[in-house]
């Protein structure tokens, strides 16, 4: 919270801040999830925008209190439009030794630090790493420490409860969510109304975290806890009805909103893996929707069976990861081949191999556009943010069911479980997905073309008189009989590849969305990237630099007019969470522009000031 950004308001005796940063961090088993979560709920039912960012640690059951076992959440409020969980917190939450040594050093100068005092033992302190207690030393110097012992403080709060002693300790993560409610004025009903939902069948634990988190207020205020409470005011959004939703939510909606489109049911087929797991949670519970979720065996079974479906007449969706994506690859071939409509979702994870599993990464770029043998392209398109995610799927299973061909999908960790407003669309004004099914059998050609999209018939399995072969061998122009004609083969992949091509003529053209449309520098993100690259180009701007920005959301085909755009700028800069694979495509389509890579391999999110940073390099 720069001096810049505070002003006093005498009305609430508070600081009005125009926005603020706030993390928690603990160990894995600290609830850090759950009271972001609901300082998320809270903020959005007082008005404010705001982005979230959980940190998941990658090891399973790590020992607690070890570095490897610190779990974050981080929110970001404010009273206008942002696009990313912010640089660094203003605000940190740590629950621990562990929790402190992995996370002080981005908590921002003269930042607030409320530490939980009580675990600081020895035992703690030599798990993290610690050789002195950082609470006694100097080592905080330049942080606002409030040190409360929260496991003392709890246990006083719940003690006339018959509670498991594991069930109190527990609770001391609602016991600091209250006192950051209080820190920010946040509401405490939103979270009662929870917990009334969450442990309705268990009284004891609504009063035990009813007790704490109305504790935790009481504790800051009666004690003056923190110097001063601060003030976030509603923000400026367009009028209408929000939700907060995560991308995993979103993607799920959006592929059940295409489904009543086109009249179809949806089938979706997986295998859990992090972190694409909860697209088949949310789908999971909506049978009454025509929606059927099939939890297969393994990755190889989930997308053959997702193929089955789309054959049969339903969406048929599958979803994975980096290392679920890889496996999936012959049989994606396969749909492509018998040009059956297929919908492949990828939650991207840093790898190679198991790799990091909980951390965001956009390194399967080059494997969703040529990890198959053979002459093989598909569609592929990147969402850019968690509530575009709905979008990005509605389009991807239209392309797919207007091409009779499988999409890739591109999302990534940051995207499924960070969250944002979400302006509710308005649902009776989507227009249906038009599907013409073929049943006159005169004249019939399996493999005859669409001139506008390139598909070929679509036929219900069992139709009289409409059979024909289907499968992965090379096939004869227009009868789809099994040929090994070389001509016929050659024919047959310039036919596919066209169709690709063509889906180019159904999306929006190339478009520059911030600053002018030619000058010295175009930042051009991609999925996850954007957030930071908005935040990024509109600071710079702000500082009168000449810049512009642009994102991509389909990647094959690129979108008409890239080249020619790209071509009116001196440079592009590309950022990337990769090694810079879309910059390599770039520079393949041999344009007169300089192509820019920027590139970030650790598991963690571009912040905007990096993109500033580097677009005032570029400029100098």
């Amino acid at each position: 919270m720069t001096t810049q950004e505070q002003t006093s308001s005498r009305s609430t005796g508070r600081q009005r801040l125009e926005q603020a940063v706030i993390r928690f961090a603990g160990d894995s088993g600290d609830g850090m999830q759950l009271a972001g979560g609901r300082l998320t709920r809270a903020s959005a039912v007082a008005g404010n925008d705001l982005a979230t960012l959980p940190d998941y640690p990658a090891e399973i059951r790590a020992p607690a209190g070890t570095l490897a076992g610190v779990s974050g959440f981080q929110i970001r409020i404010s009273s206008f439009d942002i696009h990313t969980p912010g640089d660094a917190p203003d605000v940190l939450v740590a629950m621990n030794p562990a929790a402190l040594k992995a996370n002080i050093d981005e908590l921002v100068a003269d930042g607030l630090l409320l530490v939980n005092s009580g675990a600081f033992t020895e035992a703690n302190l030599a798990k993290a790493g610690y050789e002195t207690n950082p609470l006694e030393d100097d080592s905080l110097a330049g942080r606002r420490v409030i040190a409360v012992d929260m496991l003392k403080l709890i246990q006083e709060v719940l003690n006339d409860l018959d509670l498991k002693p594991t069930v109190v300790q527990r609770s001391k993560n609602v016991l600091a969510l209250g006192m950051l409610c209080w820190l920010f004025n946040r509401p405490l009903e939103p979270t009662f109304e929870w917990l009334e939902e969450k442990f309705g069948t268990r009284p004891e634990l609504v009063e035990a975290n009813r007790l704490a988190l109305q504790a935790g207020w009481n504790y800051a205020d009666i004690t003056s806890l923190f110097e001063a409470g601060f003030e976030v005011p509603p923000a400026d959004l367009p009028s209408g009805t929000y939700r907060n939703i995560m991308g995993n939510q979103a993607l799920s909606l959006g592929l059940v909103a295409a489904a009543k489109r086109s009249g179809l049911d949806l089938v979706y087929c997986s295998y859990p893996i992090t972190p694409a797991s909860d697209i088949l949670h949310s789908l999971a519970v909506l049978k009454h929707q025509g929606v059927i979720t099939y939890q297969c065996e393994d990755e190889i079974a989930a997308v053959g069976s997702a193929i089955g479906a789309s054959y049969a007449g339903a969406l048929g969706v599958t979803g994975t990861s980096g290392p679920g994506l890889s496996l999936k690859t012959e049989a994606i071939g396969l749909a492509m081949m018998a040009e059956v409509p297929l919908v492949v979702v990828d939650v991207q994870r840093a790898g190679p191999s198991t790799g990091m599993p909980t951390k965001p990464a956009q390194s399967d770029l080059l494997m969703a556009l040529y990890g198959r043998h053979g002459e093989s392209p598909i569609p592929v398109l990147a969402a850019r943010t968690p509530s575009e995610c709905f979008d990005a799927a509605m389009e991807a299973c239209e392309t797919a069911l207007r091409h009779m061909t499988p999409v890739i999908l591109l999302s990534d960790g940051y995207l499924a479980n960070g969250s944002e407003p979400w302006l509710l669309p308005d649902v009776d004004g989507f227009e249906p997905i038009e599907l013409e099914w073929r049943t006159e059998p005169d004249g019939f050609l399996a493999y005859a073309r669409d001139q506008a999209t390139g598909a070929r018939p679509r036929v219900r399995p069992g139709t009289p008189g409409l059979e024909h072969r289907i499968g992965g061998l090379e096939k004869e122009p227009l009868t789809g009989g099994v040929s090994y004609e070389p001509l016929h083969h050659e024919e047959m992949v310039r036919q596919r590849a066209a169709k690709v091509a063509s889906v180019a003529d159904f999306v929006d053209p190339f478009q520059v969305e911030i600053g002018p449309s030619e000058g010295r520098l175009l930042v051009l993100a991609w999925g996850s990237t954007y957030g930071a690259s908005v935040g990024g180009t509109l600071r710079a701007a702000s500082r009168d630099l000449e810049v512009s920005m642009a994102c991509l959301r389909w990647i094959s085909p690129f979108p008409h007019g890239l080249a020619e755009g790209l071509a009116k700028f001196d440079k592009v800069l590309v950022p990337e969470t990769n090694s810079g694979q879309l910059a390599l495509l770039l520079r393949s389509m041999q344009i007169d522009t300089e192509i820019i890579s920027m590139t970030k391999i650790q598991g963690t999110l571009f912040s905007t000031s990096e993109i500033l940073d580097r677009i005032r390099e570029e400029l100098a």
